[in-house]
């Protein structure tokens, strides 16, 4: 098989070391460049000394490839993107900067204007489950937030088939390796360890993106609380959804709870990473492998659905789910790459 040239654009945050773990052995990709100011010069395996195999230099500027993973913050990604684009590499987009389709959310919820806005209607939002027949076209591609990946899958099959209200209430508790490898305070190991605590309640700049998803899957005028939290382990995202039923949409009791499974399962009966349990799911369960675990059920006595999903947030929620959207942009088969099983314990 004819490798493709990679390249990752700041290799030295989490979500970009991880693109590298995860590359190293694709049998239809070859990583050939990576960047990263902060280590440029450096020998990847020096800074990072599991990678050491790979034997590649950190640059200051990507060499030549066919297809560049860019894992930098917010507003600095579109702009190294956009001359990425000008000589006509395919883009996989890890921060924020092409997931949402109006310009005007970003002054709101990123701090900054959108360099180039005629390119979000253009970029495709990589959430496979959703979109892949625009992601196989794409030039680039928005892969989604962690915390949107596990809400949207989680509500998907429910929002589709219209048997739910817009009230929507989505709880999300996320490791610490969520927060980037910056050093901050709030993911101090002292500040962090033995504490749970809430954050971004007026509002997380994850609001929005998933708000567009669920009104393009048919919801109306969505109302969504949406309330992070972050816990004293390094990966894993568990989210719980809650949403009062549209009465006489489906049956009561433990026949509506069958149906509300079957539904489930009948929206992911084909895809490769989403998959429907029998049992909630734990973070564990995902550890380390691009699986999106998802658990409805139905609570009697208030008459709500309440969906679990758990991802590993830099697997499903970052860097597995860019190597999904590149296999599918490059039309691999959508696992190469991606068939390893969650570590455990």
């Amino acid at each position: 098989m004819k490798k493709t040239r990679i390249g990752i654009i700041n290799v030295t945050g989490y979500a970009g070391i991880e693109l590298a773990r995860i590359l190293h052995g694709h049998p239809g990709a070859q990583l050939v460049s990576v960047t990263g100011r902060s280590a440029a010069g450096q020998k990847l395996g020096a800074v990072f000394p599991h990678m050491s195999t790979l034997g590649l230099t950190i640059s200051a500027e990507m060499g030549k490839v066919d297809l560049a993973f860019s894992a930098m913050p917010h507003k600095e990604s579109a702009e190294v993107i956009l001359p990425l684009l000008e000589k006509g590499i395919r883009v996989v987009d890890i921060s924020a900067d092409f997931r949402l389709n109006d310009a005007k959310d970003y002054p709101r919820w990123y701090g900054f204007e959108h360099p180039s806005p005629e390119l979000l209607a253009k970029a495709a939002y990589g959430l496979p489950e959703l979109y892949r027949t625009d992601i196989a076209l794409a030039r680039v591609v928005a892969n989604p937030g962690c915390y949107p990946t596990g809400a949207i899958l989680a509500l998907a099959p429910a929002v589709k088939a219209g048997i739910i209200t817009r009230d929507i209430i989505i709880d999300s508790k996320s490791g610490i390796s969520g927060a980037g490898r910056s050093l901050n305070l709030q993911t101090h190991y002292a500040e962090a360890n033995e504490d749970v605590s809430a954050y971004a309640l007026g509002g997380h700049r994850h609001l929005p993106e998933i708000t567009q998803e669920l009104k393009k899957l048919g919801l109306a005028r969505p109302s969504v609380t949406f309330i992070p939290h972050l816990i004293p382990m390094t990966r894993g995202i568990l989210t719980t959804a809650y949403a009062p039923l549209v009465t006489g949409r489906i049956g009561k009791g433990e026949k509506g709870k069958e149906e509300l499974r079957q539904l489930y399962l009948d929206f992911y009966q084909n895809e490769p990473f989403t998959q429907v349990t029998e049992a909630p799911p734990h973070t564990k369960h995902t550890w380390g492998n691009n699986l999106c675990l998802v658990y409805p059920t139905i609570d009697e006595r208030t008459g709500r659905l309440i969906a679990i999903s758990a991802i590993d947030n830099l697997v499903k929620g970052a860097a597995g789910q860019a190597v999904q959207n590149m296999n599918l942009m490059l039309g691999l088969p959508e696992t190469t790459g991606l068939e390893a099983l969650a570590i455990y314990p």
